[in-house]
């Protein structure tokens, strides 16, 4: 079955390399720091399609994160702001200003703020593939599963705090403690709704209204 349009020379081959550099650094060191669990992550995942993605020059790959995290991301960016200014608004960012962590490796961390302009470049580049929404939704969700179902749960006591807990939020959004509102298995499938509902499929509607297909983007390069 043929699972993505492929084009070449729509990239710059530069990019492509800086991007794989940059990969070549984050994956050994996160993998070191916070084990392989971490790779499970949305916005790691995306990092991998990405790559791929890129060297492929496949619309499908690169749709899909596209999908996923753009939003996710954006938040991520404001959070961030918020922080840096000297106040709360998730507290999702607030690890980037924990001095027990190396330098470093939070800026390593600072490519939630620069991916989602790279994933919008690249969209623009290749084309928008629709399939994207349903590969993501098939993914996070396989994802959420493995996360809630086979890795620590959020406030797990490991024996190394590094180790990601609460991976996707499938606990809730405090990874210290697991929300209260509901079961754990009706919060899941809440979750997992919400995250199609509000960001997938808003996002894919966009993306697909404003990016070129993947015809269209090889058309103008032709």
């Amino acid at each position: 079955m043929k699972t993505s349009t492929h084009f070449s020379g729509l990239i710059p081959l530069w990019l492509k390399i800086a991007y794989t550099a940059f990969m070549a650094v984050l994956i050994p060191v996160y993998w070191y720091h916070y084990g392989p669990t971490n790779f499970l992550y949305f916005c790691d995942i995306a990092l991998l399609l990405t790559l791929a993605g890129m060297w492929l020059e496949s619309p499908l790959l690169i749709s899909m994160p596209a999908v996923g995290i753009l939003l996710p991301q954006a938040l991520w960016c404001l959070d961030y702001l918020v922080q840096l200014a000297g106040y709360t608004l998730t507290g999702m960012t607030a690890y980037m200003f924990d001095s027990a962590k190396p330098l470093f490796l939070r800026g390593l961390s600072l490519f939630h703020g620069w991916l989602p302009f790279l994933l919008v470049y690249l969209v623009f580049k290749v084309g928008y593939d629709k399939r994207a929404l349903k590969g993501w939704t098939a993914a996070s969700m396989g994802l959420c599963l493995v996360a809630f179902f086979f890795l620590p749960k959020a406030g797990a006591a490991l024996a190394d705090p590094n180790l990601p807990r609460n991976v996707n939020y499938v606990f809730g959004m405090n990874d210290a403690k697991p929300q209260t509102w509901m079961s754990p298995e009706l919060y899941l499938l809440t979750w997992i709704a919400v995250l199609i509902i509000v960001v997938f499929v808003p996002t894919h509607f966009v993306l697909n209204k404003v990016c070129p297909s993947p015809e269209q983007a090889a058309t103008k390069r032709a």
